[in-house]
C-alpha cells in the first residue's frame, strides 16, 4: 500500500540564516527504495588503535519491507542501526533515506530528518513519566512546529491506532509495560515516517505483551509501512519477511544473494 508523502521540511541555511526549502528533500514521489547503503563503513579511533564497526556493507530495503538485523554484542548491528537512523554517520561509503543522501546533511538537518522521515521504537520505550501518553506521542510534531489543535488530534489517532484510544491521559506510570511500548510505536507513527527502526522493541517486556506488540508490527507491515527491526532475539526475527545478518561488522543478506 502507498503511503502519503511526507510533510517538506524546511530548513535554516548556515550562511544567512534564512529557512528555505531544501530541494534534495521535496520528492514529488515516494522512491520505491527506503534503505539504500553502498560500501558503507565506519570506523572509531581508540587511541592509537582504529576499530572497524563496520566494512563495506550494502544495503538495499524497498518501500514497505519488513525486514530484521540480526547480530550479537558486538557484531556492529548497533552501529548500523545508527547510522541508519541517522544518529551517526558513515566514515565512508554512501547511504540514502527516501531518496535523500544524508552524507552531506548538517546536525540540524540530520536532526530534521530524523525527526519526520524516521519513526523510532526504543527498548527502554523513552516516555517522559510527567506527560500523558497523548503528549508523549505529540512531541515529534511539537519539534517540527505543528500547531497545538493539529498535535492533538494527530496523537489521539495514533494512539487509537494503536489500540490506545481510552488511555490518552495517562501518564506512563499508569500504564503496563505493553501499554507504553504501544505509546512509544504510536509516537513513531505520528509523523508518517518513510521508516520505522524498531531496537529491540521486546527487550523489556514479559511474553504477553511482546506477542502483542509483535502482533502490532505486523499490522503495521501489512499496512505498507517499511519497518526494520533490530534484534539478537532469533524468534522475534522470525516475524520479518527477511533477515539479514550482521556479523564482525560485515552483512550477510541471503535473500539477496540468493536473488543476484
Amino acid at each position: 500500500m502507498s503511503q502519503e508523502p511526507p510533510t517538506p521540511l524546511t530548513w535554516a541555511d548556515s550562511s544567512t540564516g534564512q529557512t528555505t526549502p531544501d530541494s534534495l528533500l521535496e520528492v514529488s514521489q515516494q522512491p520505491d527504495v527506503v534503505v539504500s547503503l553502498e560500501s558503507v563503513s565506519k570506523t572509531y579511533a581508540t587511541g592509537a588503535a582504529e576499530v572497524h564497526a563496520l566494512r563495506e556493507v550494502t544495503l538495499r530495503i524497498d518501500r514497505g519491507e519488513y525486514v530484521a538485523v540480526i547480530g550479537p554484542s558486538g557484531s556492529g548491528k548497533s552501529t548500523l542501526m545508527n547510522i541508519l537512523g541517522c544518529l551517526d554517520v558513515a566514515t565512508s561509503g554512501r547511504y540514502e533515506l527516501n531518496g535523500v543522501d544524508v552524507e552531506d546533511l548538517s546536525e540540524a538537518d540530520l536532526a530534521a530528518v530524523r525527526n519526520t522521515h524516521i519513526g523510532f521504537v526504543f527498548q527502554q520505550f523513552n516516555l517522559l513519566p510527567t506527560l500523558s501518553a497523548w503528549r508523549n506521542v505529540e512531541l515529534p510534531l511539537l519539534y517540527a512546529g505543528v500547531g497545538r489543535s493539529e498535535r492533538r488530534e494527530r496523537a489521539q489517532q495514533a494512539l487509537g491506532r494503536v489500540g490506545l484510544a481510552e488511555r490518552v491521559d495517562h501518564r506512563p506510570s499508569e500504564l503496563s509495560g505493553g501499554q507504553q511500548q504501544r505509546v512509544a510505536i504510536a509516537r513513531a507513527l505520528v509523523t508518517d515516517p518513510a521508516l520505522i527502526l524498531a531496537d529491540e522493541p521486546t527487550g523489556n517486556l514479559d511474553s504477553r505483551s511482546s506477542e502483542d506488540v509483535m502482533a502490532l508490527l505486523d499490522e503495521l507491515h501489512t499496512s505498507g509501512r517499511t519497518i526494520v527491526l533490530i534484534t539478537h532475539d532469533l524468534e522475534v526475527a522470525a516475524a520479518a519477511e527477511r533477515s539479514v545478518t550482521v556479523r564482525d561488522g560485515e552483512l550477510v543478506d541471503p535473500d539477496r544473494q540468493a536473488a543476484a
